[in-house]
């Protein structure tokens, strides 16, 4: 079998060459992320088995890919780049990684949070361009951190806020417990939290889901933070809640189209604090991401 990294940055490349194994199967690697879908089915070839980062597969460029089977998409988000459903109908099989950032994104969100509350990226801002902008923030010691969605980023999340001292409260999707968190409805938790976090997958279900209706409902003045994906919410309605002063700030590193276009108006207000999509790029995450995905092949190869 073959397969080949359709998308690598040089970081993800070199990570794949040190942890490939003898034995494992062969894995072409394409050294460029920014792959347009007209170069896709020469690049993948006869390959069995796709990897792809962050770049958009249609289901009419996967068919024309004769030996495709599986595709193995470096994080969880897939439906983002392309339709599950659609490619199991022509035979490919999508697979995603979970778990493996988990850490890595918590501490964006963390940090995040901790930039608008204290309004450093402001002030970084003023005093680049020789103002001082000296700004009041927010203490954030026993304040409530409410988590939208709980899987290993939120606990991770939970883990942190606790240990900074705030009272952390959780909704999720399905029944979960977990020690020093409430689950309480949704409702409940955008009401009382000083911050809300968001960290739910992205589907069906939950595309819109922090809708207008929702972030009317939330505490005035809160601060808002995104790590997980930016069609959850509805990015037009916070963007509203931004401008009236309903939201105090929103701490973003992901978006409805990415990279954000220039000019976009989540750029031009003071009260947004902006990341590149990057949560989960560490050392330590990318290194466990890769190896995923060699433990997928290496199934995959078993099955066969």
């Amino acid at each position: 079998m073959k397969a080949v990294f359709l998308d690598a940055s040089p970081t993800l490349a070199e990570v794949t060459e040190r942890l490939l194994q003898i034995g494992d199967m062969t894995v072409s690697i394409h050294r460029d992320p920014d792959i347009t879908p007209e170069q896709i089915p020469g690049v993948v070839g006869d390959a069995d088995i796709v990897w792809i980062d962050h770049t958009g597969l249609s289901t009419d460029i996967a068919s024309q890919c004769p030996n495709l089977r599986h595709v193995i998409f470096l994080g969880t988000g897939a439906r983002s780049y392309m339709s599950p459903e659609e490619l199991a109908e022509i035979g490919i099989q999508v697979h995603i990684i979970k778990g493996y950032g988990d850490t890595a994104v918590a501490e964006c969100a963390f940090g995040l949070m901790w930039a608008a509350a204290k309004g450093y990226a402001a002030m970084d801002r003023g005093v680049r361009a020789g103002n001082w902008p000296r700004t009041e923030g927010l203490q954030l010691t026993g304040k409530t951190l409410g988590l939208v969605g709980f899987g290993g980023i939120g606990a991770e999340m939970a883990r942190l806020g606790l240990g900074a001292g705030m009272r952390v409260i959780a909704w999720n999707r399905s029944p979960k417990e977990h020690p020093g968190v409430p689950f309480l409805s949704i409702e409940a938790v955008l009401a009382q939290s000083d911050v809300v976090s968001v960290h739910l997958l992205l589907n069906d279900e939950t595309r819109g889901f922090l809708s207008k209706s929702r972030i009317e409902g939330m505490r005035d003045g809160a601060i808002l933070v995104n790590t997980a994906r930016g069609a959850v919410i509805d990015e037009l309605a916070m963007i509203d809640a931004l401008k009236s002063g309903k939201l105090g700030h929103a701490a973003l590193d992901v978006f409805e189209v990415e990279p954000l276009p220039p000019g976009h108006a989540l750029s031009t207000l003071e009260n947004v604090t902006l990341s590149a999509h990057s949560a989960f790029r560490t050392a330590e995450a990318s290194d466990n991401l890769i190896e995923a995905a060699l433990n997928h092949g290496r199934r995959i190869a078993q099955e066969r």
